[in-house]
């Protein structure tokens, strides 16, 4: 029977850890590891080279952001953790070059519905393959308003990606400070 788990919190929470614990739970070593982060700067590396050296040696990995349904569905692993939802939007935002001071309505309208789609097929995937599914996605909307269009467009698609994710998940849990809470 399918499960999707999600996992939420803030940066540096704990939220990958316990999704990799949750991971080993359902999955033991039956886990593949969709990783969405594009290696962009120095920062960044490291922040990859950190969960590469943190993750099971007998997981499988996956690299990508883009039709992860079918990649889950077809995986012969049996659970699945995808992190993170946040990376993922991220990278969707900047697929074209934009101009997020003017940027119309629409155009965000087009963009959100095109994560929105994405993360439908990635539960689809699990759903359809009977599989584990355990995502991490930051939980954006809980300091201050950006004063810049596009951290309020991000913010807000995040949250609502997030609302989308919480409503279709069997299990959701939040970390603060490393201390994992189960909300659903």
């Amino acid at each position: 029977m399918s499960k999707v788990i999600m996992v939420t919190g803030g940066s540096r929470s704990g939220k990958s850890v316990l999704a990799e614990q949750k991971a080993k739970e359902h999955g033991k070593r039956s886990v593949l590891y969709i990783a969405t982060a594009i290696p962009t700067d120095e920062d960044m590396k490291e922040r990859i080279r950190i969960h590469q050296e943190r993750r099971d040696s007998q997981w499988g990995t996956y690299e990508g952001y883009r039709d992860l349904g079918d990649v889950i569905r077809e995986t012969e692993k049996n659970t699945i953790l995808l992190d993170c939802i946040t990376v993922l939007i991220t990278n969707i935002l900047f697929e074209e070059e934009r101009d997020f001071d003017t940027i119309s309505k629409e155009e965000i309208a087009d963009i959100e519905a095109d994560v929105m789609k994405e993360l439908g097929n990635i539960v689809k995937g699990a759903r359809d393959g009977n599989k584990t599914l355990i995502l991490v996605t930051n939980e954006l909307g809980m300091s201050m308003v950006s004063s810049y269009r596009l951290g309020r467009i991000f913010t807000d698609m995040a949250g609502k990606a997030n609302q989308l994710l919480a409503s279709l998940s069997e299990e959701v849990y939040i970390s603060i400070s490393g201390v994992p809470l189960r909300l659903k």
